[in-house]
């Protein structure tokens, strides 16, 4: 019998013996290591060493007659058998062979690495049913950080092995239907990553939330990666592109800079069970990111090696050290949850009435629940809790997991999208809303709210009990269209869910509504912010901090959101329309009320392409015109396509063009198409004159509408008369029409009207409009319209 094993001898076959954690280490260091996948080496303790420790004295039969007597449903009488048997444990000597053996191991590995005595360990727990495909044990074993000595590496293994009876562990192996006697634990013993001085965090090779499996998300934060598990930090976020870095492009689809107000560190004193203690972050360095660009994406790239090795969605561990300042994959297993559900049917939740936001965080899990608050600051509380509370805590601790899956929801004040509460709730298939910063003070026992994770990146936990529905799309029975269905999506946080469902593409992101999200500022006050008032000056300072000018903050914020859109839908076509803030939605930017006019009506004002072209803001659009630049040839998302808004003459049309040839957007180059919003009655008479300077038109509804019958669609007054199917309007979507299919050229609408009237969707397709880009919420239901249209139609012939 082998009582340790190094990590180059062993790989995944060899779960039974060290167990999935172990395992995949071996693996990696077996045959990922010259492919550029840094792992630390070491050894594990095998499962015959175990089993062998638990057989002396007796001590497994106390075990198993005290395990499988329980019901773990009763969690204090849980609570009670596992503090015993893990007391029985940790109190059982040493085989004389296996102490001898580790021993050994410990002391060769000092001197393989050089390594004087007093450098710290990892040990890490590892159980043999552990990050299997089908089974998720995150977090319920422990893992003992900065051991030094082996005395000291002794007890932390016998902690190690005790911890296979934790209460959640415990209770997961009969939810789950694993017998307690069928799984072993072996402890992995490493040379500790000196992240305490570093980074670390989580990584996936795929979205956690709508399963796009075309981008890796990496977690970060200062110090050790265990505060990043617990959720005690809200860390900042990056998406990087798969096809980006296998192109050796630039790859970064997002950035977020999170809280990380604190970090996890080395204790001064070094021994088992109190080597860590959290330090406060100083303030300028939470506002920065904990790690550069560059080290994302070689993240991203030593990711892609893991995953492409395993081939499947894998979910790893890292750590930077502060020391060498290396990167190093401290676990990898497989993604659970997203990478197993039904690819060919979308499941979107939807909010069917508004409420009172009480407070915000991250979403995890886009769906929605609701139900009383149970607001729960230890575990002594649990025999209060009841099934379909809503779960309200600072944060969540692996030991709750047997409450964690009775409750509607999970809201905390702490964590990121990595943290533990945040992977249980993926697991449970129940929303969470995590780093809200003030739930448990704000909410109380009993009081009813609805939680809600499907409106994108912010979570929402609403008064009340709110209703909400469940759609459910499948997608191999979709008919056929007669047209093609795009989408209009308005914010890049939805862009992965959205590419879910059936589409040919985006036909209308509107860069304001990235700008407004992601930036916030008015473009001129970050090109002026040396000279602007000392307030102002700060808040920007304050906004911007993470990136090297604030110049540079808008054109890589505007670059982030035009990119998680294409990258979401590629290679289909994204038609991203150039800015189109009316002077007064710019000035309620950050800074905006230095720059901009008043206007009585800024709908028919300084607007649109008459804004390019002008002196005050030819600057600021040439930002916006190095970010798709960026976009478009850097980082290779060419489906991108640009969209020319309010051209009001073809004077502007011709002025407009040249600037966006000087920015370098020349209309052919790098397959660029650049279209233009028809939306003015001048732009449907010369149709023909307009399409000199364009690719196509993408008709706008609202504004064609408007103009047409001069009236104004906001004004409650003459709302009843707003139809984009007047004849009138009718008229002017025909020349634009015409004119479009004479020269062979794009013709699509991206407005509200075949949304919100299916006999108008009717008529444009009758038309020979090539497209449509409808809200996400009508596009199932207008593709299935259109088609029952068409059969009926070829039935009647």
């Amino acid at each position: 019998m082998t009582n340790i094993l190094w990590f180059h001898e062993v790989g995944m076959a060899d779960v039974g013996q060290v167990g999935g954690k172990n395992a995949s280490l071996g693996e990696m260091v077996s045959n990922l290591s010259d492919a550029g996948v840094s792992v630390p080496g070491g050894f594990a303790t095998t499962a015959d060493a175990y089993r062998k420790f638990l057989a002396a004295d007796g001590l497994y039969d106390r075990i198993r007659a005290a395990v499988e007597a329980l019901d773990v449903t009763d969690v204090a009488e849980l609570a009670r058998v596992g503090a015993n048997v893990r007391e029985w444990i940790e109190q059982q000597p040493f085989p004389v062979a296996l102490e001898s053996d580790i021993r050994a191991a410990y002391a060769s590995i000092v001197a393989s690495d050089a390594a004087p005595e007093w450098v710290s360990w990892a040990v890490r727990s590892s159980a043999t049913a552990e990050d299997l495909p089908d089974a998720s044990f995150a977090g319920q074993q422990e893992t003992f950080l900065n051991i030094s000595g082996i005395d000291n590496i002794l007890t932390a293994i016998r902690s190690v092995f005790a911890s296979l009876y934790n209460d959640r562990a415990i209770a997961y192996r009969v939810h789950h239907g694993f017998e307690h006697h069928d799984v072993a634990l072996s402890a992995g013993i490493q040379r500790m990553v000196r992240s305490d001085v570093g980074s670390s965090g989580v990584l996936f090779t795929v979205d956690t939330e709508s399963g796009f499996d075309r981008a890796v998300f990496i977690t970060s934060s200062y110090g050790l990666g265990e505060a990043v598990v617990q959720g005690a930090v809200n860390p900042d976020e990056f998406y990087v592109h798969k096809p980006a870095l296998r192109a050796g492009r630039p790859a970064i689809l997002k950035r977020s800079v999170g809280e990380k107000a604190v970090k996890m560190v080395y204790a001064s004193g070094r021994y088992v069970g109190g080597s860590t203690v959290f330090t406060d972050v100083p303030v300028a360095d939470r506002a920065r990111f904990s790690i550069t660009d560059a080290e994302v994406e070689e993240l991203g790239r030593q990711a892609l090696i893991i995953e492409d090795h395993y081939g499947r969605p894998m979910d790893i561990e890292w750590g930077k050290d502060g020391v060498d300042g290396r990167l190093y994959i401290l676990q990898a297993r497989p993604e659970t949850v997203v990478s197993r559900t039904d690819g060919n049917v979308t499941r979107r939740f939807v909010l069917e009435e508004r409420g009172t936001a009480i407070t915000i965080g991250r979403a995890i899990g886009q769906k929605i629940g609701a139900g009383p608050v149970r607001v729960m600051t230890s575990l002594a509380q649990m025999d209060a809790f009841r099934p379909g509370d809503v779960l309200v805590a600072d944060m969540t601790d692996p030991d709750w997991e047997p409450i964690m899956k009775l409750a509607s929801a999970i809201v905390t004040n702490r964590g990121g999208r990595t943290c533990h509460a945040a992977i249980i709730a993926r697991e449970l298939g129940i929303p969470a809303v995590v780093g809200t910063g003030d739930a448990s003070s704000i909410l109380h026992n009993g009081q009813e709210v609805t939680v809600s994770c499907a409106e994108g990146d912010n979570g929402f936990v609403y008064e009340g009990i709110l209703s909400f529905d469940e759609v459910v799309t499948e997608l191999d029975r979709m008919p056929e269209s007669p047209t093609k269905i795009m989408l209009n999506v308005g914010t890049p946080d939805q862009a992965f869910a959205f590419s879910k469902l059936p589409n040919k593409g985006v036909g209308l992101a509107r860069l304001e509504f990235v700008i407004n999200r992601q930036i916030g500022i008015h473009p001129r006050a970050l090109l002026d912010h040396d000279t602007l008032p000392a307030d102002l000056h700060a808040e920007i300072a304050d906004r911007t901090a993470a990136y090297p000018s604030p110049r540079e903050y808008f054109v890589k914020r505007v670059a982030e959101g035009v990119s998680m859109i294409a990258a979401a839908f590629a290679p289909e076509p994204v038609i991203v329309r150039l800015s189109d803030f009316k002077s007064n939605e710019y000035a309620n930017l950050i800074g905006g009320e230095l720059y901009e006019p008043h206007e009585e009506n800024p709908m028919i004002g300084y607007r649109g392409a008459s804004r390019y072209i002008s002196e005050d803001f030819r600057a600021c659009f040439d930002m916006e015109c190095e970010a798709l630049r960026f976009v478009r040839d850097e980082m290779g998302l060419t489906n991108v396509q640009i969209m020319v808004p309010f051209v009001r003459t073809v004077g502007e049309a011709h002025a407009v063009s040249e600037l966006l040839v000087e920015n370098g957007l020349r209309r052919g180059e790098n397959g660029l198409k650049v279209i233009m919003m028809c939306e003015l009655p001048s732009n449907a008479v010369l149709a023909d004159e307009f399409l000199e300077y364009f690719d196509g038109f993408s008709i706008g509804s609202n504004d064609m509408t408007q103009l047409t019958l001069g009236l104004d669609r906001d004004s409650g007054l003459v709302a009843a008369t707003f139809d984009e199917r007047d004849p009138a309007v009718l008229k002017m979507l025909s020349l634009a029409i015409e004119a479009c299919r004479r020269a062979g050229k794009y013709i699509g609408i991206c407005g509200q009207g075949p949304s919100d009237h299916p006999d108008l969707a009717d008529w444009l397709v009758a038309q020979g409009v090539e497209s449509m880009s409808l809200n996400p919420d009508t596009v199932v239901d207008t593709w299935l319209q259109l088609a029952a249209v068409q059969q009926a139609a070829s039935v009647e012939v």
